[in-house]
């Protein structure tokens, strides 16, 4: 009977921490398996939909909110955001910026402070990297779905990496 009590108190505590939470950091969600595959690159991220942060980030740029802001590894998209594969893959490019620059955020602040979001040196690499990105991702989808000749096959050119740009 103890068991079950306990069992019942602890169901009831992670409901409300449900409906409580969500509107702070709102609601995680797994990005579909097709988009995965088309742009593997955004399996970095953690996904949550809602929350405070893309308020927070759209009062701080003058707006109700944004489409998106990423904190560490997760992504926080507005509830009504669509799934664009630009729009996710310019956030991945700040969860790399998270990770590869110590004190990314505060860097992030002044540069919006000195230049102006839009000229934001951050904001313009997220830019480069996801239209980067896409082209890529396509390039690879495209080649990948070309049929392959026998010689190819059977030397394995596709297997070799070019020595472009």
């Amino acid at each position: 009977m103890l068991r079950q009590l306990a069992s019942k108190t602890v169901r009831a505590l992670r409901l409300l921490v449900a409906r409580i939470g969500a509107p702070v950091v709102g609601r995680a969600f797994a990005l579909p398996d097709e988009l995965l595959r088309r742009h593997p690159g955004l399996a970095v991220a953690h996904w949550r939909r809602g929350g405070l942060p893309p308020r927070v980030g759209g009062w701080a740029l003058g707006q109700s909110r944004v489409l998106g802001i990423a904190v560490g590894r997760t992504v926080f998209l507005a509830p009504d955001a669509q799934l664009d594969a630009s729009l996710l893959l310019h956030e991945v490019a700040h969860v790399h910026q998270f990770q590869r620059i110590n004190g990314f955020p505060a860097l992030y602040l002044w540069e919006s402070l000195r230049r102006g979001y839009h000229a934001n040196r951050f904001e313009v690499e997220a830019d480069a990297w996801a239209a980067h990105s896409l082209s890529s991702d396509m390039l690879q989808l495209a080649q990948s779905a070309e049929p392959q000749s026998q010689s190819e096959s059977v030397i394995g050119i596709k297997d070799i990496p070019s020595r472009g740009v």
